[in-house]
């Protein structure tokens, strides 16, 4: 299992969190708990493959908002961004 955390200010905002929600649909496989006190979404990924580093910034900024990576992020989907 793949463990991302992801810092979003401005994902408090309700329409954030709604749009979130929503661009999260298109990825079935993947599975997140927001924590919208701290701006804060921690993605679990099952397989290599269900999302990549792009399609998690890609997810942000269709809301509007500017997604920063906290801590290291996991070689398998630095991989998957280098291979597309």
């Amino acid at each position: 299992m793949i463990e991302v955390e992801i810092y979003a200010p401005g994902l408090r905002k309700e329409s954030a969190m709604m749009q979130l929600r929503n661009q999260m649909d298109h990825f079935p496989r993947v599975r997140y708990k927001v924590d919208a006190r701290h701006d804060l979404v921690y993605f679990e990924i099952d397989r290599s493959g269900d999302i990549s580093q792009e399609e998690i910034h890609q997810i942000f900024e269709a809301i509007e908002l500017a997604p920063r990576f906290v801590g290291q992020i996991p070689a398998e989907l630095v991989n998957l961004a280098a291979e597309a």
